[in-house]
């Protein structure tokens, strides 16, 4: 028998299939133009809309929760510390709105939900102050493993501008030029700062205070070091930034290493949840009965203090300083 094809089904299939490729190609383009805008950090982008760069240093300032002059805004210095160093560029005051409509919404719900003025002002505590605050240490967090990662390359940018017979502002700013953010930003706020009256060692304690990783200290070090006794900078800072290499190399074979034991904690303490909800759904009458009771509650309290206290036993088995 011939094999006979509809030329139908045939014109549906390359017009699929030609629709395939168009998304394709759309999706490269766009991913491409994403990838180069992200390679640009903030402060480049805020110089290419206004050009006075001691208006964009004021506005970064700003932005973190600093003054014009580089002073918290803040009397809580921890918490102005921690929204700082989380990267966050919204502002101090948009952050309190932000964090009040959080706690407002979180109240009317679970007064609309529950009627009861205990639970709503404490989801109100828990939205308003303590999810804020984690997000922020999670962001904190996060920024630092990045600017971790980012700063040997940062180091060998220096180093090949010295090699070319630049001074150590001008390499400064060529990281800043260089590199995306937070390394970008934050070496560029130093290099405006070096411009507009703030002597190398200054800027470079700021960057250090504002950045709050534990490597730079060395970098600030000796940069400081160069700048009152002189000395070879190029050389020191190429051990440096092997050095730290070597070190995120060995925090990398430790998470390796440990990555058995932050499965056992994330497995041990989801399965009663798990098993919780599951219970729940299959039966929702199974724990009806007991709910409401005081002991009830007490037991369950007790239960989720002693998985607390094990995961934070757990996080220090399995957590390594190097």
């Amino acid at each position: 028998m011939p094999f006979n094809i509809n030329p139908t089904y045939m014109i549906y299939l390359f017009s699929a299939i030609g629709a395939v490729l168009l998304a394709e190609a759309v999706y490269m383009v766009l991913h491409s133009s994403k990838s180069y805008r992200a390679s640009v950090n903030r402060r480049l982008r805020t110089l290419g809309e206004q050009s006075d760069r001691e208006s964009v240093l004021i506005q970064l300032r700003r932005e973190r929760g600093l003054t014009e002059g580089g002073d918290f805004a803040m009397p809580a210095e921890a918490l102005n510390r921690l929204i700082l160093r989380s990267g966050v560029t919204l502002g101090i005051a948009p952050l309190a709105i932000l964090a009040a409509g959080m706690a407002g919404g979180a109240a009317l719900t679970l007064l609309a939900l529950r009627g009861d003025l205990l639970e709503a002002l404490l989801g109100a505590a828990v939205a308003g102050l303590l999810l804020p605050y984690m997000i922020l240490r999670f962001l904190q967090a996060r920024r630092l493993k990045t600017f971790a990662t980012q700063f040997p390359d940062a180091i060998d940018i220096v180093v090949r501008s010295l090699k070319a017979g630049h001074p150590v502002p001008v390499a400064i700013g060529m990281v800043a030029r260089e590199m995306p953010d937070p390394a970008g930003s934050e070496f560029g706020i130093a290099a405006d700062e070096i411009t507009y009256g703030s002597d190398l060692e200054t800027a470079m304690r700021n960057l250090a205070f504002r950045v709050g990783q534990e490597d730079l200290p060395l970098f600030v070090t000796a940069v400081a070091i160069q700048t009152s006794t002189g000395g070879n900078l190029r050389e020191i800072l190429e051990n440096l930034s092997g050095i730290i290499r070597q070190r995120i190399k060995m925090r990398r074979k430790v998470t390796a290493l440990s990555a058995e034991g932050r499965f056992s904690a994330l497995f041990l303490s989801g399965l009663p949840l798990l098993l919780f909800g599951a219970i729940q759904a299959i039966a929702p009458d199974f724990y009806g009965e007991v709910w409401e009771e005081r002991l009830t509650h007490i037991v369950l309290g007790a239960t989720a203090a002693w998985m607390i206290g094990g995961n934070i036993i757990m996080h220090k088995m399995i957590s390594f300083r190097i």
